[in-house]
């Protein structure tokens, strides 16, 4: 969990270095030279401008349209960082006789440690590092958008949606509250029957307000299409999570309900 939460501060000083860099002002077109503007910002902004055309030029509808098309490509990912997630606690009270077994902090004990633990994952078929890989890949698709919402001139030129407008952030401030509280809620579900650790359920309780307090800051700043993204995004997050822990929220909800009556 600390690793999770060190590559997350990492990765949004990566965005927010990204997304200061001087060519957010230039136009993308086809164009526009760089691995980076040919193969993400682009395809991206093309994209989106294809499915605007689709959605009858709205591209508030295109952005929403291509969350979910962009979080239906990677729900294996998704569902694959869910059931690691659930490898990786119930094997805890096995890392935990083999970090007590192993205390000592010599060399070839910490060796021995790292051998059995990596055999202990094996074992159990667990990837600690599959719990980031989401994280890694979502972080260039949510600056390559950024860009793209930044950079595409059809949008600016037809930016207005609902109550704000889509190149600027949202003059009301509703939007990233949304992006906040509905991160908050992705966050809780997703954490349920994963804090029976004392010091990880600390760790994960930091992440609960972290995350949708930075969404918030970030989404008060960024044009409003962004955190559209994020809302659109959270909404399927929840109802994905909520199938997916489907047996594993009912049991907490049940738990609670029982610990409420007592």
């Amino acid at each position: 969990m600390k690793k999770r939460i060190s590559l997350l501060i990492g990765l949004v000083f990566v965005v927010a270095l990204l997304a200061g860099c001087t060519e957010v002002n230039d136009p993308i077109t086809s164009e526009s030279e760089g691995f980076w503007n040919q193969y993400i910002v682009y395809p991206l902004s093309l994209f989106i401008v294809k499915v605007a055309e689709f959605a009858g030029g709205s591209f508030g509808l295109a952005i929403i349209l291509v969350t979910i098309i962009i979080r239906l490509v990677i729900l294996p990912l998704m569902i694959k960082q869910t059931k690691s997630s659930k490898a990786m606690q119930a094997i805890q009270p096995e890392l935990q006789k083999l970090r007590e077994k192993y205390s000592s902090k010599d060399q070839k004990t910490q060796q021995k440690l790292q051998q059995e633990t990596m055999e202990l994952f094996q074992k159990y078929g667990v990837n600690p590092l599959a719990g980031c890989l989401p994280l890694v890949v979502q972080m260039p698709i949510l600056i390559g958008i950024y860009h793209a919402i930044m950079r595409t001139p059809e949008l600016q030129e037809h930016a207005n949606f609902l109550w704000f407008d889509l190149a600027a952030p949202d003059p009301f401030y509703l939007l990233p509250i949304i992006a906040g509280v509905t991160t908050f809620i992705q966050q809780k579900i997703t954490m349920v029957g994963m804090d029976s650790n004392p010091q990880m359920a600390t760790q994960m309780a930091m992440m609960l307000w972290l995350m949708p307090i930075m969404i918030v800051v970030f989404a008060i700043n960024f044009p409003a299409a962004l955190a559209l993204y994020w809302v659109v995004g959270n909404l399927f997050m929840i109802v994905q999570t909520y199938f997916i822990k489907g047996p594993d929220l009912k049991a907490a909800a049940a738990a609670k309900s029982g610990g409420a009556k007592k």
